[in-house]
């Protein structure tokens, strides 16, 4: 019996992908608790049109993400922080201080987590922070530390 699978079964196949089973396996296993439909061709067509939807929706995400990552190589953020004997800093800029600041004064709402910072900002200065829009876009944010 051929099966359209709706979720991943281990050592059988992917969401999406069309298996050849044996009818009891798929009688008693992967019908009753909905793992899988039989694959008619009502059911392949549905399955094509949701493939496509989902890979439109993908593109329209992508474009989107590298429209943002045009925005915001442009865009630069100011933050000052304290400085400590002989001119050095007092403290770190953290993704969070980061978030916060472009949601103040670009009004861009960037998530923390999407910001690569392998270790907080410590010194003055000038810095390129990438942020992760997507899978395949990475933009660079300018941040400007400044002693207050």
């Amino acid at each position: 019996m051929d099966i359209v699978l709706l979720e991943d079964v281990k050592s059988l196949g992917k969401k999406g992908e069309l298996v050849k089973v044996s009818d009891g396996y798929a009688r008693n296993f992967i019908l009753p608790k909905k793992l899988g439909v039989e694959a008619t061709p009502k059911n392949l067509n549905d399955l094509k049109l949701k493939k496509a939807n989902e890979a439109k929706q993908a593109a329209e995400q992508l474009a989107a993400a590298k429209e943002l990552a045009e925005k915001i190589n442009k865009l630069s953020v100011s933050l000052t922080m304290r400085a400590g004997e002989g001119g050095r800093a007092f403290g770190s800029v953290s993704g969070k201080e980061i978030a916060v600041a472009a949601a103040e004064q670009l009004g861009l709402e960037i998530d923390k987590k999407k910001m690569i910072l392998p270790e907080p900002i410590k010194t003055f200065g000038v810095h390129e922070v990438p942020i992760r829009l997507h899978r395949e876009v990475t933009a660079k944010l300018t941040v400007k530390v400044t002693e207050a």
